[in-house]
């Protein structure tokens, strides 16, 4: 399920609705990503996040259908919201089901990575300089770029750093 939302979220209620009456799942890994004060030496009091929404939610859906030919998954949830955001609060919610614990973990950190660097999510910080447009990370990069485009049950690349 993809939902991409100015509201915020309920971690549990989100967690519960996920698993709910399904007892093939026997794990839940989740990961969910805030706000930070600060980048680097430089303070932030907000973040604004835009998106075009056709897009946006074509690209999810990609990311979603890639996990699922990967690992044996029962349920796959991933929240992001847009908007002005500020410090704390909570940007992203990825959560992936599966009857074993290795590969909800697993999809889960595929999914983060991806969403990191496939997503099409434009970041505007709000510094007390002003606001700044937030480039792509090498190391978003990088981590992406652990996950080779095997088949199911995903293999990482064995020369990628960790």
């Amino acid at each position: 399920m993809i939902k991409v939302q100015a509201e915020d979220f309920d971690v549990g209620r989100e967690l519960e609705n996920l698993s709910s009456g399904n007892l093939g799942v026997g794990g839940v890994s989740c990961f969910i990503g805030l706000v930070r004060d600060m980048a680097g030496d430089e303070s932030i009091q907000a973040m604004t996040l835009e998106h075009y929404p056709e897009m946006t939610e074509k690209a999810l859906a990609k990311i979603e259908a890639e996990a699922r030919t990967r690992w044996p998954l029962e349920e796959i949830l991933i929240i992001h919201r847009y908007g002005r955001l500020e410090p704390g609060d909570r940007i992203v919610f990825v959560a992936a089901a599966s009857a074993h614990r290795e590969a909800a973990i697993e999809a889960c950190h595929f999914l983060i990575d991806w969403l990191k660097t496939q997503a099409p999510f434009w970041k505007l910080e709000e510094t007390p300089d002003g606001g700044q447009w937030v480039d792509a990370r090498s190391s978003d990069d990088k981590a992406a770029g652990r996950w080779v485009t095997a088949g199911r049950g995903a293999e990482k690349d064995p020369d990628a750093a960790e």
